[in-house]
């Protein structure tokens, strides 16, 4: 199927849904071109796995080597990390927010006045504009 059609990737996902039926929420998730077999004992893996490979030549789809891994404990599934520990965040995803500083007071105290400025016209009294844009206030 020519992926330049707008409703390929649900008919893929379709597809792939109906292939796997009797496997996915049980020992594999699917999710369009990514396929997760999980077991939680090494030779059901491998019997998972076989399982997995023998639906896929009834089907006649074969896989990219290149961009499988086997017998792992945990990886990157859709943009998260999988383990036996269960779900977490991906690492690289959350870096920008951990190696955040502090933002000072007064821009603090600007986005905050920002946020009321948009349901509180503040500028039709100056006392109140120039009392809260003040440096002893604003600090």
């Amino acid at each position: 199927m020519p992926f330049g059609l707008k409703n390929a990737g649900a008919t893929y996902q379709r597809l792939v849904n109906h292939m796997f039926q009797s496997q996915i929420g049980r020992n594999m998730e699917v999710y369009i071109d990514d396929m997760l077999v999980k077991s939680v004992e090494e030779q059901d893996h491998i019997k998972d796995l076989v399982e997995c490979f023998q639906i896929l030549e009834t089907f006649g789809m074969k896989l990219n080597p290149a961009k499988c891994t086997f017998g792992v404990r945990g990886g990157k599934f859709l943009g998260y990390m999988i383990s036996e520990r269960g779900i977490e965040a991906n690492p690289e995803k959350i870096n920008a927010i951990m190696n955040m500083s502090p933002q000072d007071p007064s821009r603090r105290f600007k986005s905050l006045q920002e946020g009321w400025r948009l349901s509180i016209d503040l500028s039709r009294d100056p006392r109140i504009r120039d009392y809260l844009s003040s440096r002893s206030f604003a600090a």
